[in-house]
């Protein structure tokens, strides 16, 4: 025990987590054994951890962006040396990892009441070296522990605390449409070509709710979801850059994505859809959404043309949707798939409503709402769990 604070020193690989709020408290704590350190010490995992060290430990170190998960991640050979070191640096946490409050309080004397904490069993070394050997499904870092992000008013790429849980299972119909979809991305995952998708049709059909449980459904196969702004396009040259040399595979998903003849970012998109040379990377892929068959926002006089290249005008205006390798149309539903559907979800959300009333009542919402979709079967079940 004593000599437990001058091992945590000796950490190389792992020196960052030194800087964590857990060990930092432990480490105060073994320098110097009061009744207060221990208490500090036991607050700050009950915070981090809910009180269990094992999982806690667990956590920081598969989650630790370090040099050794560096360069497994880009292929490289890993020195023995360094392997030598991560493994003597996986024993010292192990240790850490088994401590207890017996362990601990046995350099007090103090006599009075202390917190407990809890620890679990874990295999450390067995455990981070199985991730390493697959880290193209664990990966590291943020992309560890998160599936969906965004990127910020900055550029950073940030974590979704709360990421949308609709899952494949949740979706009724449109079954070829995420077929298509399923079957490009789990390509990428095999390290195979796959294209860039632009997913288009009506308001409410499903597009974007596609995406999103595709990249629930196959998280656990190493696929990560970052959401981008429309304004926020010019960006992803500096976004691919970093994950070029992330062992995970990307979806970069832009919703509802319309632009303007003359917007700035269209050209920005065109340019990544192209394939420039600092837009090239073989681990992402771009999947859109949009209402509009051809993105560009036209007007009557577009069509009709104010200049001699009429026609190359309008093959400018049409030009950034054929730059997608696939496109995926999502039509608006007919009457018996729209039932279909309110079926579906009625039968999942336990509402038991004769058939021929419940048809009647999703027509009257969905005339009444100018049209039927998939996003107005869910408001009209909805409805229904209200009352």
């Amino acid at each position: 025990m004593k000599d437990l604070k001058e091992k945590l020193g000796t950490l190389c690989i792992f020196r960052e987590l030194l800087k964590d709020a857990v060990l930092s408290s432990l480490c105060t704590y073994l320098d110097n054994p009061t009744s207060s350190a221990y208490a500090e010490f036991v607050a700050v995992l009950y915070d981090r951890a809910n009180g269990n060290l094992g999982e806690y430990i667990k956590e920081i170190c598969t989650n630790s962006e370090n040099v050794y998960v560096k360069a497994v991640g880009l292929g490289k050979d890993v020195p023995s040396y360094m392997q030598t070191s991560l493994e003597s640096e996986l024993n010292i946490l192990q240790e850490v990892s088994e401590l207890n409050k017996e362990k601990l309080c046995g350099l007090l004397d103090h006599k009075g009441f202390l917190p407990e904490f809890t620890t679990t069993n874990i295999r450390l070394k067995e455990i981070y070296l199985y991730r390493a050997e697959n880290i193209g499904k664990y990966g590291y870092g943020i992309y560890a522990k998160n599936r969906m992000f965004y990127v910020d008013d900055n550029g950073n790429i940030v974590p979704v605390l709360h990421p949308d849980k609709t899952e494949l299972s949740d979706l009724v119909d449109y079954e070829r449409e995420r077929t298509i979809i399923i079957d490009n991305t789990k390509a990428l995952l095999q390290g195979k070509p796959a294209a860039n998708i632009l997913l288009t049709g009506d308001a409410g059909t499903g597009k974007s709710s596609t995406v999103k449980a595709v990249a629930n459904a196959l998280w656990n196969e190493g696929l990560r979801i970052v959401e981008v702004r429309k304004d926020q396009l010019r960006s992803i040259p500096k976004i691919l850059d970093e994950l070029s040399s992330n062992p995970l595979k990307f979806v970069l998903f832009i919703d509802d994505l319309s632009f303007l003849k003359d917007d700035d970012n269209f050209n920005a998109l065109k340019a990544v859809l192209e394939g420039s040379v600092t837009a090239k990377s073989n681990n992402v892929v771009i999947y859109a959404t949009s209402n509009r068959r051809h993105i560009i926002k036209e007007k009557f006089s577009d069509r009709e043309g104010d200049d001699v290249h009429r026609n190359d005008t309008m093959q400018e205006l049409i030009s950034l949707s054929e730059r997608f390798g696939i496109h995926v149309t999502f039509s608006k539903p007919n009457k018996e798939t729209f039932l279909h559907i309110v079926h579906h979800l009625a039968k999942e959300n336990g509402v038991e409503i004769p058939t021929e009333e419940i048809d009647g009542l999703a027509e009257r919402f969905a005339l009444e709402r100018g049209g039927r979709s998939a996003r107005l079967a869910k408001q009209f079940v909805d409805g229904l769990l209200s009352r």
